[in-house]
């Protein structure tokens, strides 16, 4: 439970609804270099890291893969594709070790969505406040990548 309460969704949750989340949670044990799912997949299962650790990866050109984060701490969430359509998973997940994850069913997680809409309010919240923060790293880096290629251009 504490690698539930410990996730960035599931802050200002009750005990309880924690707890009901554990119900519907299976921790699975993962190979190194074991893949998780791939960008594109249809998003059934939302993933919290338990132990070990996680690259998150995108494709380039086909074959060229471009790590975009390294998953290390406990109650790390991931496959949140799971919780808007069109539920498909927006990355892809390799393990960079042996990692123990917690799984949670899109269906599952849609019926406790609905049976408590606190609950629902609270992680759709919570989702979209870390969905904001992550397309306003993306615009610093943008302006990064921009201004370099600037300065390029002057040249």
């Amino acid at each position: 439970m504490d690698i539930l309460s410990s996730c960035y969704l599931f802050k200002g949750l009750s005990p309880l609804q924690i707890e009901n989340l554990a119900r519907i949670s299976n921790e699975t044990s993962i190979e190194k270099d074991a893949w998780l799912f791939h960008e594109g997949d249809a998003a059934n299962c939302l993933y919290l890291l338990a132990d070990g650790s996680v690259d998150l990866l995108t494709t380039i050109e086909n074959d060229v893969e471009l790590p975009t984060a390294r998953l290390r701490t406990s109650g790390d969430c991931f496959g949140t594709g799971a919780l808007v359509e069109p539920f498909q998973y927006s990355l892809s997940a390799r393990c960079a070790e042996a990692a123990d994850v917690l799984t949670i069913s899109r269906d599952d997680l849609a019926q406790t969505l609905e049976k408590d809409s606190k609950f629902g309010k609270i992680v759709m919240g919570n989702l979209a406040g870390h969905y904001l923060e992550r397309l306003r790293e993306a615009r610093q880096e943008l302006k990064i990548h921009f201004k370099i290629l600037l300065k390029v251009m002057r040249f």
